[in-house]
């Protein structure tokens, strides 16, 4: 399996905005978060990676988004499950690559909704999600206007996907968030 130290080069390599690097490290530190809670506290370093990769060609080829991955990662030597959970991640949207696998369905569903969280927290007077709670996020989540660019309809599908209310997603997403939030931010410097 490739090596966090080597998966975020990859990352970075294909993606220079600070913005795409820190949505990744947010999604590895939420996926690993969601291994040891959900009981794969074995494959949490393999979650966390599929984390941090899932948008390595978003950056560059936002035309072939999911697509260029695979040339990516093949040429890079990534395992095969990592770039199918990397694929699924986009199903629906620039992917036909179903997520069969727990994991897969908790990038796709937490992938958009982190980003919601995201962009809340930038207007935030904390700038923290720890003081944050849910009614705020799904008032936030209701108003089309805001983060305009965070698809409700793909967090819906992902809540559908591991048979979860919308609010149990909210939920689960916000308190991984919340308890990621130091070591994102340690990750990042």
């Amino acid at each position: 399996m490739i090596s966090r130290e080597e998966a975020l080069e990859l990352l970075k390599k294909y993606n220079k905005e600070e913005f795409h690097v820190h949505h990744g490290i947010t999604l590895e530190c939420v996926m690993k978060y969601m291994a040891n809670k959900l009981g794969y506290s074995d494959e949490a370093e393999f979650w966390g990676i599929c984390g941090l990769l899932h948008d390595v060609d978003f950056e560059m080829w936002p035309e072939e988004h999911c697509k260029k991955a695979v040339e990516l990662l093949e040429e890079a030597g990534v395992d095969e499950k990592i770039i199918h959970a990397v694929v699924s991640h986009g199903y629906g949207e620039c992917s036909d690559v179903f997520p069969d696998h727990e994991m897969e369905k908790i990038l796709f569903a937490m992938d958009e909704l982190t980003g919601l969280i995201g962009a809340a927290v930038i207007l935030r007077p904390s700038h923290s999600c720890k003081d944050m709670d849910l009614k705020s996020l799904k008032k936030k989540f209701k108003d089309k206007r805001f983060a305009a660019g965070c698809s409700r309809d793909i967090i819906q599908k992902g809540a559908d996907q591991l048979g979860w209310e919308l609010p149990k997603l909210m939920e689960e997403t916000l308190e991984a968030m919340q308890a990621c939030e130091d070591e994102i931010i340690a990750l990042e410097e």
